[in-house]
């Protein structure tokens, strides 16, 4: 019985056999424990098969979408999680410092420093980024995956132009705590846990994954001029300084719209929904994320 487990996505690892043997290196006399996802299950499935079997590290090999659903088997076990980003994004690891190369990921892993962060909830499905409703769920929709592995962030240009012609306003309904509703017109409403994207962008630049809180972002350019101003306040770490974006804070919050819009969880697009309901589980993931 191995107290190491790595939990690997195959469809986004170059050369598995080389990240197994620098895995297995760090392991010393211990051999580690392998679980492959499939399309079928992303992570969930093989997490819970490696604490059933007793690890007390699961490395996580893969992109957002493998450690959303790896961190959501996790919740509330002390069971430590270790990210070896290996996809186009790796926003956890990026707004948990843990690095992107290879060598310098595993002496990660392998530390002593462990961060206990939140997780977010909406109905079965856990995260750990953000969420959203409309315009960012249509831009990850309409950029094409193979460009996305190519290109990096880049890719997303082209996605951009087509989300802009396909995301007109929705009359969005916002509830956040126990608060009164707001009822606004927006391009598309967003619940973070975190806030950096890629290519240092910052959407939510307060927001924390260890607070206890989530941060609700509501887009709401009106015409075509709007965009430059809103792109140079993200630029400026300050995107609701102006009448474009908004943000709010609280634990828990319920998104409602008009009619159905695109959706997406930590950068995955599921659909077309009505409504988001997301709430706060706080400190209920270990992550490694820096050196001993």
């Amino acid at each position: 019985m191995s107290s190491v487990a790595g939990v690997l996505n195959p469809s986004k690892i170059e050369d598995l056999a080389a990240l197994k043997a620098a895995i297995t290196e760090h392991c010393g006399d211990e051999q580690p424990t392998w679980y492959e996802t499939t399309v079928d299950d992303t992570g969930a499935g093989q997490t819970a098969q490696a604490i059933a079997a007793g690890a007390r590290l699961v490395l996580v090999c893969g992109g957002d979408g493998t450690v959303a659903a790896c961190a959501g088997a996790l919740v509330g076990i002390e069971v430590a999680m270790a990210v070896v980003p290996v996809g186009t994004g790796n926003l956890l690891a990026r707004n948990l410092g843990i690095p992107l190369e290879l060598s310098d990921a595993l002496e990660v892993a392998f530390g002593a420093e462990e961060r206990v962060i939140d997780v977010l909830e909406a109905a079965e499905q856990r995260f750990v980024v953000m969420a959203g409703l409309g315009f960012d769920a249509a831009l990850i929709r309409d950029t094409d995956d193979d460009l996305k592995e190519r290109l990096g962030w880049l890719a997303y240009i082209g996605g951009l132009a087509r989300a802009l012609r396909r995301s007109p306003h929705a009359q969005f309904t916002i509830t956040l705590d126990d608060g009164e509703p707001v009822r606004t017109a927006a391009i598309g409403v967003l619940v973070g846990n975190v806030g950096q994207l890629e290519a240092g962008i910052t959407l939510m630049p307060d927001a924390s994954p260890d607070d206890g809180e989530l941060d609700v972002l509501v887009l709401t350019p009106r015409r075509a001029k709007d965009w430059p101003a809103l792109a140079w306040r993200i630029l400026r770490r300050r995107p609701d300084s102006g009448p474009q974006a908004e943000i709010s804070r609280g634990k828990k919050v319920r998104i409602s719209s008009a009619v159905a819009v695109p959706v997406e969880f930590d950068g995955d697009f599921r659909g077309e929904a009505t409504e988001l309901q997301v709430e706060v589980l706080p400190g209920a993931l270990t992550v490694r994320c820096g050196r001993s």
